[in-house]
């Protein structure tokens, strides 16, 4: 009987848990009916209907040259579509016929009668919703369509919509395209990607989306609901660069025919200001599939420009020489270089291009012995290449800069501990080999020697805006107050003089203002071997005696017979240097000595380009001297001693001309009678243009100008 009882209570313990499970699962299922119905009720309902809130996307903020020319902005295009329900019979049919002519000469794709029937047939089936064309128009040919019948009458009466999108535009074409670089989210699977300041500024860039109520039509479209509870969007926020638009537009140029000339397979070039970091040009050209060199990588800053630097590294092994108290050497300590051919182990030989005999330390830099660069670093550190090491370090060569673009590369200094470290790394490393660095980590030490020893972090950002106002601003930071100690310092400063007045460099040593600097060559690797395949490359900075502006160029393999960095990289630094000196770096009209303002330039008027009948009038009345040296009617200005000389402007019939300097009124008529179209801002003289002078002229195609006072 117990037993009886015993299993009788189980069972029922078991029909008491299976209820309670029941009941449970029962009020979960009535809970979500009524969250459903009640609480997520409109949703879903939108949703039976095809209407729900999307994102609206913000107007991305623009990226700004130091000067505030827009270096890249969003601007609006349209889809044109239309609900033929919406006009008045008498509005319709009025204008019905009228307007399918229009858009098919609009549009190019349909005869009139398309349109027209199609029209026709929406309104008919009550159909709300039809894309006219899956082309995107511009605000001109938007306001263009906005007079055609019926579309004339707006959105209410009329019917039509005009569904704005964004598109990213680059008003000069080419000029720092990498640089500014990309943001791509399109694909949702993934986290966002880009490149450049697009990329790394894009939380500023981006804006914060807003929300509008959408309805899903036929064809899977999603048709704009006009309703008053949308959310607007928040447009992005500017951000300004300390990028010079037009050194940018020459130093492009320079390197694009250098490495045509030279055949090379890539180059970059850093400009960069001494004392503030900023850097005021930033170019990347690689050869593409079709010849042509364009911004495709960032060589200056990012992993592809990694390279064993070659010469231009025994800078910071002559730092650490000269930092190391315990080795006492002197510029004028010399050094056995022999027949140019040192052997450290059967197979490590270093060599020099010529047998260099005795050399003093000085001679080594200026004529860039490796056998005597490599002899000293080896003669000094050998017993502790550790402290070496520490030195590089200490200089900041390890680690990346901080620098605000993303992508910024390792550089890489090896160290006695790497299993790849051997006997012979040490020689080979004084000399810029075993090791890799980036061009702005190179550049960025050459600054702080031409900065007294103090290293500044290089920026490209100096502030965000929105609507004129200056939200944020970027200083460039202190890295290291005294990298490397004065005395140290000045003994650097004498050398990287003497490369170019006596040494490697001495080809572009110039009378007008000093240039330091230091050429680098380096043979490259390919599958474990050195070949003869050449990095070329030259750092320094000017004018020596008051450093205002640090440069690097690199050309890479250039495939003539000039294949050194004293044929090949340096005189392209020269030309850079030569357009900044003459650019920037004269004293302005408010600096000329009194006793001087009866010269030429004081009684110049600003006259910089134009006309030229009514430039010559001009300097007729005010008894100045002029020299035609063009054979063209519209002309820019040279100013010699005491003659005003007219030079060519390239405005001939198939040539963009140069309008720099000219009044708005000259350039729109020389423009608008070559076949071009004209934007502008500001008021003044123009001061940059988007399409580069001597390019080949795109009929219709829109050129932007810059005018300030």
């Amino acid at each position: 009987m117990a037993e009886k009882t015993g299993i009788r209570k189980y069972i029922l313990a078991r029909v008491r848990i299976a209820f309670l499970i029941v009941t449970f699962v029962a009020l979960v299922i009535v809970y979500k009916m009524m969250n459903i119905q009640i609480v997520e009720g409109e949703k879903w309902s939108s949703k039976a209907r095809g209407v729900e809130m999307r994102d609206v996307q913000p107007t991305r903020g623009s990226i700004l040259a130091d000067d505030g020319s827009l270096l890249a902005t969003s601007l609006p295009f349209y889809r044109v579509a239309i609900d033929p329900t919406v006009a008045d019979s008498s509005i319709f049919e009025a204008g019905i016929d009228s307007l399918g002519i229009l858009l098919s000469k609009f549009f190019k794709e349909q005869e009139p009668s398309y349109y027209v029937n199609l029209l026709r047939e929406d309104r008919k089936n009550k159909r709300k919703y039809h894309i006219l064309s899956k082309q995107l128009i511009d605000h001109e040919n938007y306001k263009k369509l906005s007079q055609f019948p019926i579309f004339r009458e707006g959105r209410n009466k009329g019917g039509v919509i005009y569904e704005q999108t964004d598109r990213r535009f680059l008003p000069f074409g080419e000029l720092a395209r990498r640089t500014i670089g990309f943001v791509n989210d399109e694909d949702t699977t993934q986290s966002l990607n880009g490149r450049g300041l697009e990329y790394s500024f894009n939380s500023e860039l981006q804006g914060v989306a807003g929300e509008a109520l959408y309805e899903l039509i036929a064809g899977g479209f999603w048709k704009p609901v006009d309703d008053m509870s949308q959310v607007r969007p928040k447009p992005g926020i500017d951000i300004q660069t300390t990028m010079d638009i037009n050194l940018q537009d020459t130093v492009h140029q320079i390197l694009q025919n250098a490495l045509h000339q030279y055949k090379a397979d890539y180059g970059s070039i850093i400009l960069m200001e001494v004392a503030t970091g900023h850097i005021k040009a930033l170019v990347n050209l690689g050869i593409n599939s079709n010849g042509s060199y364009v911004e495709n990588n960032n060589y200056a800053v990012g992993d592809m420009g990694l390279a064993e630097p070659g010469s231009t590294f025994k800078l910071m092994s002559m730092a650490a020489l000269f930092e190391n108290e315990e080795a006492h050497v002197k510029l004028g300590d010399s050094v056995q270089t022999g027949d140019g051919v040192h052997k450290y182990y059967d197979d490590a030989i270093m060599r020099d291009v010529s047998a260099l005999g005795k050399l003093s330390v000085q001679e080594v830099f200026e004529k860039s012995s490796n056998v005597g660069m490599s002899l000293l670093i080896w003669k000094y550190f050998r017993k502790n290449p550790e402290k070496y090491v520490e030195y590089l370090k200490k200089f900041g060569l390890s680690r990346p800069l901080g620098f605000q673009m993303a992508g910024e590369a390792q550089p890489y200094i090896k160290s006695p501990s790497d299993s790849s470290w051997s006997g012979s790394t040490l020689p080979w490393m004084s000399i810029g080999y075993e090791l890799k660095l980036s061009p702005l980590q190179t550049l960025s030490f050459y600054n702080t020697v031409a900065n007294n020893g103090v290293m500044v972090e290089p920026i490209i950002v100096s502030q965000t805006r929105q609507a004129g106002k200056t939200l944020t601003s970027f200083e460039a930071k202190i890295l290291n107050n005294q990298t490397i100690s004065e005395k140290t310092v000045k003994i650097l400063q004498t050398m990287l003089r003497g490369a170019v007045e006596n040494g490697t460099a001495k080809k572009i040593d110039t009378k007008t203002y000093q240039i330091a600097g230091k050429t680098g060559t380096a043979e490259k690797v390919r599958n474990g071997e050195y070949t003869e395949d050449h990095y070329t490359s030259f750092a320094g900075y000017f004018p020596a005696d008051n450093p205002k502006y640090s440069c690097i160029v690199v050309i890479d393999d250039p495939k003539t017979d000039k294949r050194y960095a004293s044929e090949v990289a340096a005189p392209v630094f020269r030309k850079v240097s030569d357009v900044v000196y003459q650019r920037y770096l004269h004293k302005p009209l408010s600096e000329v000595e009194p006793n001087s303002m009866d010269s030429l330039h004081m009684r110049l008027p600003f006259i910089r380009a134009g006309y030229r009948p009514d430039l010559d009038l001009v300097c007729s009345q005010l008894g100045i001297k002029t020299q035609n040296q063009s054979v063209q009617e519209w002309v820019k200005t040279k100013v010699a001693t005491d003659t005003v000389m007219w030079i060519d402007n390239q405005a001939a019939a198939s040539l963009v001309p140069d309008v720099r300097g000219m009044r708005l009124r000259d350039a729109l008529y020389l423009l608008e009678n070559l076949g071009m179209k004209v934007a502008f801002e500001g008021k003044g003289r123009i001061t940059t243009q988007s399409l580069n002078p001597g390019g080949a002229i795109q009929k219709g195609k829109t050129i932007y100008l810059k005018l300030k006072e």
